[in-house]
């Protein structure tokens, strides 16, 4: 049985030092449970730290935030059983799911739904919890909102348009070049290219002049001038990353707009946080309102092809890049 090892972080992705080494399985203490890991989504936060991005990250480290496996020790009544998580604590604070092993606590273990494989069960964790926190923070979307999304076809963007457009609110997708929306959705998803046209025009020529009740930038600052220039009157900008922590911020349109702005960072959210929001989530799933993302066999990835697996992640993949052990 193997690990991804991480002593210390990278300078770069070309120099990844990724040791792939020996993993026993370890003992679970009590109030925890033994995982075998079948599937772990690789998250770009994953990547992130081991290149040195998260200065809280303590090394070594086995990487990986989300799971879907079995599991072997624990409760009686979830020994046996397949289960799904995710966690922020995991991989950064203690050891993650990027190997055949990982412990974790009783409480944040929940059985994964029946009509989900294991591969996509592993690849739901930080891109639904993270949808999902942002808009609960944002007050929740409603029927009849208007909800813009940046970012539409990234991972994050995905599932926060699947639970947009499952509230009933009227979704936009922001590219930044012309795409179709690639991703589930339960209602129309209005797509724009910021390449060539102007977003806050379309979005209020298309609102009646009202404007966006919700803005989930998964981007940050490229789109926080346009985003605040789409918001509605007491319209909320939630924000999950950002390329330059600067960004022009004119108070006057703020404070008349009634605006609000929702950070998310979900390192914050441990694994019972993450077991909370997929009770949440779990009915959405087994009724098919929500979907997993597809899984393309070539964004598989071996425990030894784990260097791949992360370079794929960091130069963009489309696709939900997962390990399999």
């Amino acid at each position: 049985m193997k690990a991804v090892h991480v002593t210390a972080p990278s300078a770069n992705v070309d120099s990844l030092d990724l040791n792939i080494a020996p993993q026993s399985a370890p003992t679970a203490d009590a109030g925890e449970c033994l995982v075998q890991v079948v599937s772990a989504g690789v998250n770009p936060s994953d990547v992130k730290a081991v290149l040195g991005g998260m200065p809280h990250a303590v090394w070594p480290r086995t990487p990986g935030r989300d799971y879907a496996g079995i599991v072997l020790d624990g409760p009686s009544d979830l020994i046996g059983q397949a289960v799904w998580g995710s966690g922020g604590e995991l991989g950064i604070r203690r050891n993650g799911s990027h190997g055949h092993y990982l412990t974790v606590p009783t409480a944040g273990v929940r059985k994964k739904p029946a009509n989900l494989s294991m591969e996509e069960a592993g690849s739901i964790g930080v891109p639904f919890i993270t949808a999902y926190e942002g808009l609960r923070r944002a007050g929740g979307a409603k029927k009849g909102d208007v909800v813009l999304v940046f970012g539409a076809n990234g991972k994050v963007g995905q599932a926060a348009i699947q639970l947009a457009t499952n509230a009933g609110a009227k979704v936009f997708g922001v590219e930044r070049t012309a795409q179709n929306y690639l991703g589930h959705a339960n209602g129309e998803v209005i797509m724009i290219d910021a390449s060539s046209q102007k977003i806050a025009e379309i979005v209020r020529e298309n609102t009646g002049g009202h404007g966006a009740d919700i803005v989930y930038n998964t981007v940050g600052s490229p789109y926080f001038e346009q985003a605040n220039a789409a918001l509605a009157k007491r319209g909320t900008q939630i924000f999950i990353s950002t390329l330059d922590r600067a960004v022009p911020f004119d108070i006057f349109a703020f404070y008349r707009g009634q605006h609000t702005y929702v950070g998310i960072d979900t390192l914050a959210l441990d694994s019972i946080d993450g077991a909370q929001i997929l009770d949440q989530l779990l009915p959405l799933f087994v009724s098919g309102k929500l979907k997993p993302f597809p899984i393309n066999q070539e964004s598989v990835f071996s425990i030894d092809d784990a260097v791949r697996a992360y370079q794929a992640v960091l130069r963009g993949s489309t696709d939900r890049v997962l390990l399999k052990p």
